[in-house]
């Protein structure tokens, strides 16, 4: 898996496994398809004084041509189809507990990011809110509550394999784990308005030691919205 970006979320390899299934069975196809149809065109194309014949296609040596490809097309539908409802279900339905809860709101054109304090607690006083920075502890597995304060947005972190539209006036719940430590990018996915371009933040996940030295630096505080509007 070396030639795809880095996986950092429990469930990134789930997906990168299934792209691969999918692009394995669709390129054979394609392949196959291809080289038939380039061998015929050389094969026929010397043969200068060929007639040509129609055919109705219903005679049973030729329904055969048509028949058992299509089956074999139908077998790779339904394998792509098995994988693909499993990993959705386990990424977007079967949720696992929580360590921790975030809540993550979307606006032009930044991300606000509102982490738990020492309490691990969200809606209490020691609440960190912090703009177009999101820290999280390795190996913890956190829902996160979204929202959009305007426009529609999408929550990407590429790295992770997450992608989930902000829709104003809804809060979407989904999760994950991060597996490995790092700084890495967090993108809005869906045009937004003139500022898309920009709406970039930064995800660092940490380590125990290394979080827990963070929520005591800031000490409950943070950057808040008002303070960079």
């Amino acid at each position: 898996m070396n030639f795809l970006i880095e996986q950092a979320s429990s469930f990134a390899a789930d997906i990168d496994g299934l792209i691969i299934i999918i692009a394995v069975l669709a390129g054979f196809w394609f392949f196959v398809a291809e080289f038939v149809l380039f061998y015929f065109i050389f094969k026929y194309s010397r043969k200068n004084q060929a007639q040509s014949e129609y055919i109705t296609g219903e005679e049973p040596e030729l329904v055969k041509w048509v028949h058992w490809p299509h089956i074999a097309v139908l077998v790779c539908d339904i394998v792509i189809i098995f994988f693909a409802v499993k990993v959705w279900y386990n990424v977007k339905q079967d949720f696992p507990q929580p360590d921790e809860t975030i809540r993550v709101v979307g606006y032009q054109w930044s991300w606000k990011f509102v982490h738990p304090g020492a309490d691990k607690q969200l809606g209490t006083e020691d609440d960190i809110e912090m703009i177009d920075e999101l820290h999280l502890k390795v190996n913890t597995t956190y829902h996160f509550k979204l929202e959009s304060e305007d426009v529609m947005h999408s929550f990407s972190i590429p790295v992770f394999r997450l992608k989930q539209d902000a829709v104003p006036g809804r809060v979407i719940t989904g999760w994950f784990k991060p597996i490995k430590t790092g700084q890495y990018d967090i993108q809005c996915a869906e045009m937004c308005g003139i500022g898309h371009g920009i709406m970039g933040s930064q995800l660092y996940v940490e380590s125990e030691e290394d979080h827990n030295k963070w929520i005591q630096s800031v000490n409950g505080q943070g950057e808040t919205l008002s303070q960079v509007q």
